[in-house]
């Protein structure tokens, strides 16, 4: 046993003496990001090699607020990406539970048009999308046109389909033979079964909805209506680039992501390995 404990030890150590230095490789841009947050832009393109902080920090903040309103674009951020993420798991969770649970005409070649959705890129409809949206349905500068359009998320839809696949359709027989509604069925025994991968699923929808740039930026024109990537991209222009603010913005637009997944990770990995065994 002595020994064999020694041996486990021995693979945890090499383990974690392989892997810290590609923890480090990758925290360290991250960690720069923060240093030139807090540096002038004369600083930042300084030939001297800075790592640590100095205390710009303020500064730049102040100039993003007076150039963007970095503040409202942060908020507008948070609530597009909080509602999307909400209605796209309940939507995403019924059309993977209707996938995985029913049979009837056709369910192969939805399943099939759904693969294919995520083979094309966000290019070749962003096009089409923009016309319908802003033309046709006159909802540019708007709430909606921020989160209806990318609301159906394919992989999400194939995901939530796999979590469903693996429960046991006895649980559902027995609820059915009680008398227990369809609706009932799903919202109370087959969500909650599914919550690790509605976690892991909530995260990647919430950085999607959060780091999109080209839909939002094409869509909303009004100052007022910028996300926050989009109002850190004005700070560049053709004559003048605000480094420092745009250093400040992106680290308090990494910050809280960080922060969520540190405080998730265990419902993300579990999501995430939820579909290795069987």
């Amino acid at each position: 046993m002595r020994s064999k404990s020694q041996s486990l030890l021995l693979r945890q150590i090499a383990l974690h003496a392989a892997l810290t230095p590609l923890a480090i490789i990758w925290l360290f841009p991250l960690w720069m990001m923060f240093v030139f947050s807090t540096m002038s832009d004369f600083g930042i393109f300084s030939p001297e090699i800075v790592l640590w902080p100095s205390t710009n920090f303020i500064e730049n903040f102040k100039n993003l607020q007076a150039d963007t309103d970095f503040i409202r674009a942060m908020f507008i951020s948070i609530g597009v990406a909080v509602i999307y993420t909400i209605l796209s798991v309940l939507l995403t969770s019924m059309a993977g539970w209707a996938l995985a649970r029913y049979r009837f005409f056709g369910r192969s070649i939805v399943i099939g048009i759904i693969l294919g959705t995520i083979t094309l890129p966000f290019a070749v409809v962003v096009i089409p999308q923009f016309i319908m949206v802003a033309r046709e349905f006159k909802l540019a500068n708007t709430w909606i046109a921020l989160i209806v359009p990318p609301l159906f998320n394919s992989l999400g839809v194939l995901f939530m389909r796999q979590a469903f696949s693996m429960m046991p359709g006895e649980l559902f027989d027995a609820a059915r033979v009680e008398g227990v509604k369809e609706w009932q069925i799903f919202l109370r025994i087959a969500l909650p079964l599914a919550r690790p991968t509605m976690a892991a699923l909530a995260i990647i929808l919430f950085l999607h909805s959060w780091n999109n740039y080209l839909w939002p930026l094409l869509i909303n024109s009004k100052p007022g209506m910028m996300t926050a990537p989009v109002a850190l991209g004005t700070l560049i222009g053709l004559t003048k680039v605000s480094w420092g603010g745009i250093m400040a913005g992106a680290m308090m637009l990494t910050a809280p992501i960080l922060v969520v997944f540190v405080f998730l990770q265990r419902h993300f990995i579990a999501g995430i390995s939820a579909g290795a065994v069987k």
